[in-house]
C-alpha cells in the first residue's frame, strides 16, 4: 500500500494517530487547568510509565490543551549533565518576555526580571549576549539556595501571570534525572504557589520510581501531586489504536492480524506504532492479513534492534551488560536482586554498586524493596536474541 498514507507514528514522542486508552489522564489535566487558572486548587501531575508508554506524547498533547486555556507554557526536558537553573533559566525569561507585552502586568514583570537577573547571577549562568534590560534588586532570588530562590522566582512569575490573566504551566521531561535537590527545589516551588492560589502549575514525566522518590524527597508531596500511571493499552484500547487509523484510511484488518500485534506489542503504545507502520508497509492491499502482521514483525524487531533497543544498550559497561543478561536469563521480571546474584554467581552486595548505575542510567529500577525491573518494554527479549539464550 501507499508509505504516504501509512498512517503510524514510530519515534520517540511522535503523536499517534489515535490516543486511545488515556481520556482519563486527559481529562484530569484539563479539570486541573481550568481550575488553576481560575484561582481555584488543583494538584500538578507526575505522569509514571516504563519507556515507550506514550509518557512524553501525553506531555505535548497537556501542553496543547494548556495553550488553549491562555497558558503560556515551558518545555524542559532533565538531563544527565545540566543543572535545573541552567534549564529553567532561558524559559522563565521567555515567559516573563511574553508577559512583559501586556500593558497591567508590566510592573510585576520587571520585579520578576529583576529577581532573575539575580538568579542567573548567583547560579553562574551564563547568558551570552542576552540582557534582561533591569536592574537587580538585592534579596530577591539571589540567596544561592535552589530551594528559596526556584520557589521565589515561581512565585514571582505567578504574579505576574496572575495580573496579566494568564497562567504558566511547566513541563518537565524524564525527571527522574533531576537530583534530589532539585526535585525538592521544584516540589517545595508547587507548594508555595498552591498556598497563594497563583495560575502556575507543574506536568513531568518519569520512571515509575518517581512517586517513592519524591516522597522520599518531600513528605508531603502526594499533596501537592496526583501520579497518573501510563501503562500499556488494555486490549480494547490496543485493538483501536491500530484499528481506527486504519479505518480512517478506508483500509481494513483481519481479526487474526489485530489480534497478533496486540499479542507481540503487549500493548505498548510505542510498538504498537511499530508494529502498524511495517504492517501497512508490507501489506500489497486491503485487509491486512496475519501473514503481513508477521512479515510485518520480521522487520519491526531489526528496526528496533538496531536503533530503540541498541542505543539504550550501548550505555551500558561490560559489567552492567551481564547484570542485565542475568536477569534476562530468569525470563519475565521482575527478579529479586538474590536471584540475579546467584545467576552471575555473585554475592548480591558486591553487584550492588553495578545494579545502582544502572538504575542511574534509567534502564532498570526497583518495583519494590529487593527486586528490579526493566525500564523498556521487551528488553529482555531483546536481550535473549542478541546473546541466543
Amino acid at each position: 500500500m501507499d508509505p504516504l498514507r501509512n498512517p503510524f507514528a514510530p519515534g520517540a514522542g511522535s503523536r499517534p494517530p489515535e490516543l486511545a486508552g488515556r481520556e482519563t489522564i486527559i481529562s484530569e489535566a484539563r479539570t486541573a487547568l481550568g481550575r488553576i487558572i481560575a484561582g481555584r486548587s488543583a494538584q500538578s501531575q507526575i505522569l509514571l510509565g516504563l519507556r515507550g508508554t506514550g509518557k512524553t506524547v501525553l506531555l505535548n498533547e497537556i501542553e496543547n490543551i494548556a495553550e488553549d486555556e491562555d497558558y503560556l507554557t515551558s518545555l524542559i526536558e532533565a538531563p544527565e549533565d545540566k543543572t535545573l537553573a541552567e534549564l529553567l533559566y532561558p524559559q522563565m525569561r521567555q515567559v516573563l518576555r511574553k508577559l512583559s507585552t501586556i500593558e497591567g502586568a508590566r510592573t510585576a514583570v520587571n520585579a520578576a526580571l529583576s529577581a532573575l537577573r539575580n538568579f542567573a547571577s548567583v547560579f553562574k549562568i551564563s547568558v551570552g549576549e542576552i540582557e534582561i534590560g533591569v536592574e537587580p534588586t538585592p534579596g530577591y532570588a539571589d540567596s544561592g539556595d535552589l530551594e528559596f530562590d526556584v520557589t521565589e522566582m515561581f512565585e514571582l512569575i505567578g504574579k505576574a501571570a496572575r495580573t496579566a490573566g494568564r497562567g504558566w504551566a511547566l513541563f518537565i521531561d524524564e525527571v527522574q534525572y533531576l537530583k534530589e535537590k532539585e526535585l525538592a527545589a521544584i516540589i517545595v516551588a508547587v507548594h508555595r504557589i498552591n498556598q497563594k492560589s497563583l495560575p502556575v502549575v507543574v506536568f513531568a514525566a518519569g520512571l515509575p520510581q518517581m512517586a517513592q522518590l519524591s516522597g522520599d524527597t518531600k513528605s508531603y508531596s502526594e499533596r501537592l501531586f496526583t501520579y497518573p500511571s501510563v501503562g500499556a493499552l488494555d486490549a480494547v484500547a490496543a485493538r483501536d489504536a491500530i484499528r481506527n487509523p486504519l479505518h480512517k484510511e478506508d483500509v481494513e484488518i483481519t481479526d487474526e492480524a489485530l489480534a497478533r500485534i496486540v499479542e507481540k506489542t503487549e500493548g505498548y503504545p510505542f510498538f504498537i506504532q511499530e508494529w502498524g507502520h511495517h504492517a501497512w508497509n508490507v501489506a500489497e492491499k486491503s485487509p491486512i492479513t496475519l501473514e503481513d502482521v508477521e512479515r510485518a514483525s520480521v522487520r519491526a524487531l531489526e528496526r528496533l534492534d538496531r536503533g530503540f533497543f541498541k542505543v539504550r544498550m550501548d550505555r551500558l559497561t561490560n559489567a552492567e551488560i551481564l547484570y542485565v543478561n542475568g536477569m534476562a536469563r530468569l525470563g519475565r521480571g521482575p527478579y529479586k536482586s538474590t536471584d540475579v546474584a546467584n545467576m552471575l554467581g555473585k554475592k548480591p552486595t558486591s553487584l550492588g554498586p553495578t545494579r545502582a548505575s544502572i538504575i542511574q542510567k534509567g534502564m532498570i529500577y526497583s518495583p519494590s524493596y529487593g527486586t528490579v525491573d526493566f525500564t523498556v518494554p521487551l528488553f529482555d527479549d531483546f536481550l535473549r536474541r542478541r546473546s541466543g539464550f
